[in-house]
């Protein structure tokens, strides 16, 4: 059996600006979706998952806007999407046998897309650039899902290279591999999971964007990638708060970006705050289990931290030295059952390659 895979991602800064046409700079986890799938001569689809209840079994033709529900929708809709640009996909078998943890912010479901995206392209030998494959996740996800989300999840999952993150220009789509290797300078990348789950489609999320979009419009702008901070501060008080985010924070990818360009990633931490300052007060996408994660890693040695993904719940990272992990992984699970939360799942952050395909 043939399987294909393909990452999660964190973020390392650029939250909640690719459908401002700004800039992101996240990069391809270890932890993957492994998928394995097989043609079918009779036009139609099925999915089925290890770690989901729910099988889906429909005719191709069947598949559109929120159909199927669930999942399965993040799968089917890629199908859609490919068939609708007008390239020959046939029916599929699809079973995930391994997947990205759930609801952690690590972007489970951008990996999903892309496996069955790529195993697509090889079984039907279509020949489609990765560029565009990308692209045609998103769709499934806004179209078929009705999750509004950017391109950037998918662009990590398809495009990242081992060692690197990747800058990611969502107005122009061009990608550059930014070198991103902490353990080369005695650091690590911490993900601290807060076990709370969150659902982009349940109507935040696209509330964050419209408010992006009405700001832009209000300035008359194509989008906030245009905008000013003076700009910013013409707006109204509902409007401010969201555009001031966008626009600091695309400007903090770019100071990050020229840190890592001259080999200095332990300077990015106090960057890492200001952007979880922006998103937790500006954007107010963080939550009291993102905010504890980021203090007490702090607090325990960290150089800089902040929560990453869609926000709501899902995880924190933390930039902290080598020798500290232990201690500043011990600090976040020792003040969560304090607290008296669900003990958070801590694990070390490798910048890896992206979607594959295995025999």
């Amino acid at each position: 059996m043939t399987r294909w895979s393909a990452p999660g991602r964190v973020n390392l800064i650029g939250e909640h600006v690719d459908y401002a046409h700004g800039l992101c700079l996240p990069f391809a986890l270890a932890e993957r979706t492994v998928v394995e799938a097989t043609v079918r001569d009779d036009g139609r689809f099925t999915a089925r998952s290890r770690a989901e209840d729910g099988v889906v079994d429909l005719a191709l033709d069947e598949i559109g806007p929120g159909t199927p529900s669930g999942w399965t929708g993040y799968a089917a809709g890629v199908l859609w999407a490919l068939r609708d640009a007008g390239h020959a996909v046939g029916g599929m078998d699809v079973t995930v046998t391994d997947t990205v943890p759930l609801g952690a912010g690590l972007s489970s479901s951008a990996a999903l897309e892309c496996a069955v995206a790529l195993a697509a392209d090889d079984l039907f030998a279509l020949g489609v650039e990765r560029a565009e494959l990308a692209r045609a996740c998103v769709r499934a996800e806004n179209e078929i899902v009705g999750a509004q989300t950017g391109g950037m999840d998918q662009a990590a999952a398809l495009l990242a290279n081992a060692g690197h993150a990747l800058l990611l220009d969502t107005r122009d789509g061009t990608t550059r591999q930014v070198p991103f290797a902490p353990g080369e300078d005695d650091l690590a990348v911490l993900v601290i999971d807060t076990r709370v789950r969150h659902d982009l489609a349940d109507g935040q999320y696209g509330a964050r964007r419209a408010a992006v979009e009405k700001a832009a419009a209000a300035l008359g702008l194509p989008s906030l990638r245009d905008a000013t901070p003076a700009d910013v501060e013409t707006l109204d008080d509902e409007l401010r708060p969201r555009a001031r985010h966008v626009v600091t924070e695309i400007a903090r990818v770019g100071e990050v970006v020229a840190l890592l360009d001259a080999r200095r990633p332990g300077d990015i931490g106090p960057l890492l705050d200001a952007s979880h300052a922006s998103l937790a007060r500006d954007y107010e996408v963080s939550c009291a289990e993102l905010d504890l994660a980021v203090e007490v890693t702090r607090l325990a040695g960290a150089l800089g931290a902040r929560m990453t993904g869609g926000g709501f719940g899902g995880s924190a990272i933390a930039l902290v030295p080598l020798e500290r992990v232990g201690e500043v992984g011990d600090a976040a699970r020792a003040a969560f059952s304090r607290a008296g939360l669900r003990t958070p799942h801590v694990r070390i952050a490798q910048p890896s390659a992206g979607a594959s395909r295995h025999a």
